[in-house]
């Protein structure tokens, strides 16, 4: 197995890139890594680490996306950029699956033009992992489609559905339209059009839920637009960073407090376990004819070695051609 990765994708590239793909490949066995950017800068870090081994290689590409390039523009005039040799790679299937943490439209964009959509997909989306109290859910899209149509809402629940069944061994998966409501009858007119083409489908779809109950783990796959599912998303990330800096300011006050801290020690080492965005990151962009996975700009080397694991994981358990089986009778909007 060969994982292509984005080098220079990413606001700490190359350097969390390169040292993530190190501890990758230090822990797990079974698949090799091919950096993709500039070879001198990406071989300075591999020889800082005293590293050496045929399981990482280096293909040189000299232009990289940034955050500020035009997504478009930037895809069909940086032939040469680490994030288009990498799906040119992918295409060619030179790799199994690539991942990176650089300009998230960029890559949407090179995913569509370069790889193109699944057969029935209209929109593809990307599904992100987050905790709940009873464990995880899936949130799609969380990020690439400001707006969508009824269908798209029912694509997103079959591509979430198959996702989280090969994540967790869920066979059926419960399905939820995030909406301002419960009631079947709430929401704009797309949102109701969308909650009766997935109350037609074979998905385990619960009806409306509401932002409350995702954290509460009422539905395992919140099914939303990507504005909704990106602002859900940044929303939750931020009040786990909060909840813990509060914690923790708690246990410090006073010297009973302190004390304190010594009989919960471990349950607060397992709820930040819980909330950990490091373990979780790496959302695959589901739809699109090639397995990608963006992870987050900020990535340190520790969410890359989970991603580059998350990867191995989901190419071993075959996920792209089960999704293709899944949406081989999408037009009647059922799920194998």
């Amino acid at each position: 197995m060969r994982i292509l990765v984005d080098a220079m994708g990413g606001d700490n590239a190359p350097d969390a890139i390169v040292n993530g793909c190190i501890d990758a490949v230090k822990c797990q066995t079974g698949f090799d890594i091919i950096l993709i950017g500039d070879d001198d800068r990406i071989r300075k870090i591999l020889e800082s680490r005293k590293f050496s081994s045929p399981r990482i290689q280096v293909i040189h590409a000299k232009e990289v996306i940034t955050n500020e390039d035009i997504p478009t523009r930037a895809i069909r005039l940086k032939k040469n950029s680490s994030m288009v040799v990498g799906f040119n790679m992918l295409k060619q299937k030179e790799g199994d699956v690539l991942i990176s943490a650089g300009n998230t439209g960029a890559l949407l964009t090179g995913a569509l033009l370069i790889l193109g959509r699944l057969k029935g997909v209209e929109r593809p989306a990307l599904g992100a992992v987050i905790p709940t109290k009873k464990g995880k859910a899936l949130l799609i899209d969380a990020g690439l489609n400001s707006t969508c149509k009824p269908t798209n809402y029912l694509q997103f629940g079959i591509l979430g559905s198959v996702y989280f069944k090969e994540l967790f061994g869920i066979e059926s998966p419960s399905v939820g339209l995030v909406n301002m409501g419960t009631e079947a009858k709430k929401g704009t007119q797309v949102l109701k059009n969308a909650y009766e083409l997935l109350s037609k489908s074979n998905l385990n779809f619960i009806g409306n839920v509401e932002g409350r109950d995702i954290p509460e783990g009422n539905v395992d796959i919140a099914v939303c637009d990507g504005y909704v599912g990106n602002v859900l998303l940044k929303f939750l990330e931020g009040a786990g960073s909060f909840f813990m800096a509060f914690l923790k300011g708690m246990f410090k006050r006073t010297i009973f407090s302190k004390l304190s801290l010594l009989f919960v020690m471990r349950d607060m080492k397992e709820f930040k376990k819980q909330l950990d965005a490091d373990v979780d990151g790496g959302a695959p962009i589901l739809g699109v004819n090639g397995l990608v996975i963006k992870s987050h700009g900020n990535s340190n080397a520790r969410t890359i070695k989970h991603v580059v694991l998350k990867a191995y994981n989901l190419v071993n358990n075959s996920l792209m051609e089960k999704i293709q089986r899944s949406l081989s009778n999408l037009e009647a909007g059922n799920i194998e």
